[in-house]
């Protein structure tokens, strides 16, 4: 039975959002699209997202976040200490980029032209990771393990240090051969720059 108007919820939206922008891409798909695949009107849709931009800057930003849910343990994870979680850290996320950008390379297209009409959304994209990247910091310094006199402004830098392996922009080549090599390469020079001296 198709769902009513009483039993849609955002996130059964942006589920069927997400599916239409698969099936069409950003430039065809409608909400009359979603609506359909949801078996409902478009106004119902409209009654949880007043407009075509609020849909998609929503589904954008349910898409980046996925990235930032699937580190938030690393950030936590007890029983490492702060150097093994920021390579953790990085490991993770240029797992979750490769992995969204190989698994389904049309999606990935489509959400990386929503996230360019969504700059907002990106910024925050950005500012929650390297939000996590400071507590990774702020913990190193904690225990001595890291020198930082402002670990925001340094996280700030590891990520853009690091954005051939996390900016889509070079999604091509994330498939490379001996990448991972070269991403733990750079991770290990910062690390040593990162290092408490004695």
């Amino acid at each position: 039975m198709p769902p009513t108007s009483e039993t849609l919820t955002a996130e059964r939206i942006l589920e069927a959002t997400e599916e239409v922008l698969r099936r069409h891409g950003p430039a065809k798909a409608t909400v009359v699209d979603v609506a359909r695949a949801l078996g409902v009107s478009h106004g119902s849709v409209y009654r949880h997202f007043r407009t075509k931009a609020a849909l998609r800057d929503a589904v954008t930003k349910r898409w980046l976040n996925r990235t930032f849910d699937s580190l938030a343990g690393i950030v936590t994870a007890p029983g490492l200490d702060p150097e093994e979680r920021l390579r953790s850290w990085f490991a993770g996320l240029f797992a979750a980029k490769r992995r969204k950008a190989g698994d389904e390379p049309e999606l990935f297209a489509t959400f990386s032209v929503l996230a360019i009409e969504n700059g907002e959304a990106v910024g925050e994209h950005i500012a929650d990771l390297t939000g996590q990247l400071t507590r990774i910091v702020q913990a190193g310094v904690d225990a001595g393990t890291f020198t930082a006199s402002d670990p925001a402004t340094t996280a700030r830098a590891l990520f853009h240090a690091t954005a051939r392996f996390h900016d889509p922009g070079y999604a091509r080549e994330w498939e490379q051969p001996g990448v991972e090599g070269e991403l733990e390469a750079v991770v290990d020079l910062l690390v040593r720059g990162l290092r408490a001296r004695d």
